[in-house]
This record gives C-alpha cells, structure tokens and sequence, in this order.
C-alpha cells in the first residue's frame, strides 16, 4: 500500500474515531435500533440461516438485538486467532469472554462454524462509503476473511460515518451493501 494511502487512512480513522466517540448514547441506541429493522425487514436477512455478526465495542452499532428476537438463525461470531485471523463460532452468551482489543469474544470451546457456511456477513468498521468500501481499524481481520468469502456483505455504519469516498488499497474488499439508520443502500 503506497504511503499515501496509509496517510489518508490514518487520518480518516482518526476523524471516524472522533465522530463515533461523540455520538451520544441515545443516539447510538436511536441508530442501532433503526438499522435492526432495516436488517429485519431485508429479504437478504430473512433468506439466510447462517448470520456473522460482531459484539459491539468503542460506541459501534449495536446489533444484539436481531440476535436475540431471531434466535432460529444460526449466529457466528469472531474470535481473534494469531496472526490477525479470525474464527468463527456459535453464539452462546454465557460463554463470552472479553478480549484484549475490548470486545466481546466466544470461548474456543464452543462449536466452530466454517466460513463457508456463512450466508451474510454483518461487517463492522470505522467508516464505509457509497462504493462499499470499508476502513477498518487497521488490522485487516476482516480483509483476510473477506477475499475468500463468497456470501452476501453487509457493511455496518452510521450516517454520519458514511461518505462519499474512503481510501482503499489492494487488499481491501467492498461490501455488497451497506445499513446505516437511513437504510440498506445497495452498491
């Protein structure tokens, strides 16, 4: 990735960092709660038994409500693996453990979910923009998992943290769609 772009990123995370840590809770609470039901009412979601999503950190978008109204779908979740990988396993609330980065993480002893298996990735990140491409904090745990991943993405965001354009390099995916409490815009 040429200095540039990792400049431009940094700065935009900053920026991103800056605009989600201002966000009150009733807004986020507001937001989360209006992109669940564009999730819900998305025929995508309804057609799909196998569902990544994330545990919320740092004020993100809070999606543990569609876990709990929609407990038939079958919900993975990341856990951090060495090497800035990422396994997926069955969400079962009782065996969340905290990881260091500060979310939420399944206990390694709970039944894994190949990634192939998935049908719609719910993906999380600092800022997205109307091409789908997606900034993330910087450690591409999703861009590793993504450039193999041949289901349905759905990017995660606020308004306020959807642009016109975020930069990308060559080992950044875009999503298919992005939610933001505005709606599901398609890409």
């Amino acid at each position: 990735m040429s200095k540039n772009i990792t400049s431009t990123k940094r700065q935009l995370r900053q920026k991103s960092k800056r605009i989600r840590s201002s966000l009150t809770e009733d807004a986020c609470l507001h937001a989360s709660t209006a992109i669940c039901d564009h999730i819900e009412n998305w025929d995508v979601f309804s057609a799909s038994q196998t569902i990544l999503t994330y545990m919320p950190m740092q004020n993100e978008v809070d999606l543990t409500p569609l876990l709990e109204r929609h407990p038939r779908k079958r919900w993975a979740i990341p856990r951090i693996l060495p090497g800035n990988q990422m396994a997926f396993h069955v969400y079962d609330p009782s065996k969340l453990i905290l990881h260091d980065y500060g979310m939420r993480e399944p206990s390694p002893d709970c039944p894994a979910i190949p990634p192939e298996e998935i049908d719609l990735a719910l993906v999380p990140g600092l800022a997205f923009d109307s091409q789908g491409w997606r900034l993330g904090f910087g450690g591409g745990f999703y861009d590793r998992f993504l450039c193999d991943y041949e289901g349905v993405t759905l990017g995660i965001t606020y308004q306020s943290l959807f642009f016109e354009h975020v930069p990308y390099g060559e080992y950044d995916i875009p999503m298919n769609f992005v939610v933001t409490e505005e709606g599901i815009h398609k890409l």
